[in-house]
């Protein structure tokens, strides 16, 4: 009830007003019952509104693998391949590390990357054929990605992915990129590699699987910080590591802040439903406590407002306590404060039924700014929860 505590000081009169205009039976109840006002219980189910009922979400797309995202036939691309690993009629040779050699054809890499486009034309030809050298790339990863916009596979693409998204980003492949990105998306990543694809997310343009591995990281940061590719990444590249450690204390800092606004927002609800409460004692009277001229329905007859168990024994113990100062009880204080918080919150003070209502609309202009300041706010937030908590009760039904 921190966000409640705006300090008041009120004369004598209005302690001696309560009594006369609060008039109330109060049963025999138990002195030890809880003076919280705000204790936890579970709202009564409201009457169902005649809404109609919203329409069907969008279905999910299924998480199916590469294979099963290719419509050719298998016999088709086992034609592909045939062609692409025997070199049937290849007119370009593709060299790799280690001087080997890899058949391909001029036609189909130029369709596919505007690079080796431009590179085939730049390049010269022998005995009808064209040579064009691509190193630093492992042979078998480098044949896989000659053929592999036409055919895709999960065995190869586990094995490959790394070499063939920076491939696919060099010669400007972006059907094959885009499913390389997919694949390291789709479960490959692990706190043991992250750093590294990473990196090589960062360095290949591709913002949405960095920010796929920025959000593991940031998630499961104690561990991933104790990995060989982290340490290796400290010494190479000590930028990202401040990177990487403002991202982690950023994002605790906005779950910490999120917490703090769900905490605050619990409050304002609370005093939202005593308000509620509130006024249903005043008005209707609940089950031990209520005006002179309404009949009590009795401790056993359940109430459908969530505070007013509490709020029950909070209005016992006021009309008991000798202090009844404020500041000099604790519960008389915060009996005060719900009182001041109802009256700024009524439209109706010349018909209101809860005490003092009409006394504290004509003490308002005495406070100062600050004071006014502090209540306007809390006002406006507990009534924010008010529009907030009827929408949800609209939604459920």
């Amino acid at each position: 009830m921190g966000s409640s505590a705006v300090e008041i000081s009120w004369p004598s009169s209005s302690i001696d007003s309560f009594e006369p205009s609060f008039v109330i039976q109060i049963e025999g109840g138990n002195s030890s019952d809880n003076l919280d006002f705000l204790e936890s219980a579970r709202p009564s189910p409201r009457p169902r509104l005649d809404i109609p009922k919203p329409p069907p979400l969008p279905r999910r797309r299924s998480n199916r693998g590469l294979a099963a995202s290719c419509f050719v036939p298998k016999e088709t691309k086992d034609i592909w391949e045939k062609l692409f690993s025997e070199g049937y009629g290849a007119d370009v040779h593709i060299l790799t590390d280690y001087e080997s050699i890899i058949a391909a054809h001029q036609s189909i890499l130029s369709i596919a990357s505007p690079v080796l486009r431009n590179l085939l034309q730049q390049s010269k030809i022998k005995n009808h054929v064209r040579t064009i050298r691509i190193p630093g790339v492992p042979c078998d990863a480098m044949s896989k990605f000659w053929f592999l916009w036409c055919s895709y596979g999960e065995e190869v693409m586990q094995k490959f992915v790394l070499h063939l998204l920076v491939l696919s980003h060099s010669y400007v492949v972006p059907s094959l990129k885009r499913v390389c990105e997919q694949t390291l998306e789709r479960g490959w990543l692990t706190k043991e590699n992250v750093i590294d694809v990473l990196q090589l997310a960062r360095g290949c343009d591709a913002p949405r699987l960095a920010f796929v591995c920025l959000r593991m990281i940031v998630r499961d940061f104690k561990s991933i910080s104790t990995t060989e590719a982290w340490k290796v990444m400290r010494h190479a590249d000590p930028t990202l590591e401040q990177e990487l450690v403002e991202s982690v204390v950023e994002e605790d800092s906005r779950r910490q802040e999120r917490s703090k606004k769900v905490e605050e927002k619990k409050v304002y609800v609370q005093l939202y439903e005593a308000m509620e409460a509130l006024l249903h004692i005043c008005k209707d009277g609940c089950r031990t406590i209520g005006p002179r001229d309404k009949a009590l329905k009795g401790s056993q007859v359940a109430c459908g407002f969530p505070a007013c168990k509490g709020l029950e024994a909070l209005i016992r113990h006021f009309s008991g306590c000798r202090t009844k100062v404020p500041g000099g009880c604790v519960h008389c204080k915060r009996m005060w404060q719900l009182l001041e918080l109802h009256s700024r919150m009524c439209n109706d003070p010349d018909f209101c039924k809860v005490p003092l209502c009409r006394h504290f609309k004509v003490k308002m202009m005495q406070q100062s700014k600050k004071e006014e300041v502090k209540w306007k706010m809390l006002v406006r937030k507990v009534t924010a929860a008010k529009n907030a908590q009827k929408l949800l009760s609209f939604r459920r039904f």
